[in-house]
């Protein structure tokens, strides 16, 4: 392990660290903030998986999350999207390949070689925060857009493994929609029962924990109609009778101004199971 960042940041540091993935096989990158509270004791730990296009930059820099998390008490690790490097296969356009690693386990080639997020984020990350960090093993997620259907997906597979989740902006159906057609197809093949498994709205409906799911959704947001679609989410969950907050907030898009409006609110939300 490699620490490339450190920043003094409300009481706390804001770290980034490189070190070899052996689930990717190739190097990864993740931000962490400690807060001033982990100076004296083991605090719980978020998680957060950024969206298309996003580094473990975007989130670090541009959610205002430290202040939150210093206030709190929550170690927040940031991954992140997709695996790097050379050797890594990467496809053109902004939706697959590099930066659109979509949170699962590719069985596809030539992505199956390296394109492993989900086993990444739930398996390997965590074992190495926890080893390597004043961390607890109370655990929450969350996550924008890619990230969004990655945190929900995370906790409907692996009950217990989380205290809370949330989500802004989710990609909720992934099968419904043009992006998670477009990956899916791509890394786990066409045969779309497989995809049911990396599926947000397929996944309530055999949930074996009923962890309340907590989305906000800005209605200015260019993407809601076409691939979004949170009403999906609402009637899955209304259909099995799983626990869903959905807000949606007039005049807020698909931006990090969206996510810094409101993540003082989620925060809180994960502080509140955290504890």
């Amino acid at each position: 392990m490699q620490r490339i960042e450190a920043h003094a940041s409300c009481g706390g540091v804001q770290e980034v660290w490189q070190h070899d993935a052996s689930v990717l096989g190739c190097a990864m990158r993740f931000g962490i903030y400690l807060p001033p509270q982990s100076r004296e004791r083991a605090c719980p730990v978020l998680y957060w998986l950024s969206g298309l296009t996003c580094t473990e930059q975007n989130f670090i820099t541009k959610a205002n999350a430290q202040r939150y998390a210093a206030e709190h008490g929550i170690v927040v690790v940031a991954p992140d999207t997709s695996p790097r490097g050379d050797a890594v296969a990467d496809a053109e356009g902004y939706d697959l390949g590099k930066g659109a690693g979509f949170y699962v386990d590719a069985t596809q080639a030539p992505w199956a070689a390296h394109y492993r997020m989900h086993d990444y984020v739930a398996n390997e990350l965590p074992a190495l925060v926890e080893a390597r960090f004043p961390v607890t093993a109370a655990r929450a997620i969350s996550g924008h857009s890619m990230g969004g259907h990655g945190a929900l997906v995370l906790a409907l597979r692996h009950p217990g493994r989380y205290r809370s989740v949330s989500a802004f902006s989710p990609i909720v159906a992934p099968s419904q929609v043009p992006w998670g057609e477009k990956a899916f197809a791509a890394y786990l093949g066409t045969n779309r029962a497989a995809w049911r498994n990396w599926d947000a709205c397929a996944l309530v409906a055999t949930a074996a924990e009923r962890l309340p799911l907590l989305v906000d959704q800005g209605e200015a947001d260019e993407f809601l109609a076409t691939q979004l679609r949170p009403e999906l989410l609402e009637e899955a969950c209304r259909a099995a009778a799983h626990p869903l907050q959905l807000r949606r907030h007039a005049g807020y898009d698909h931006s990090y101004y969206f996510i810094a409006s409101f993540i003082g609110e989620h925060m809180a939300h994960h502080s509140r199971a955290l504890v």
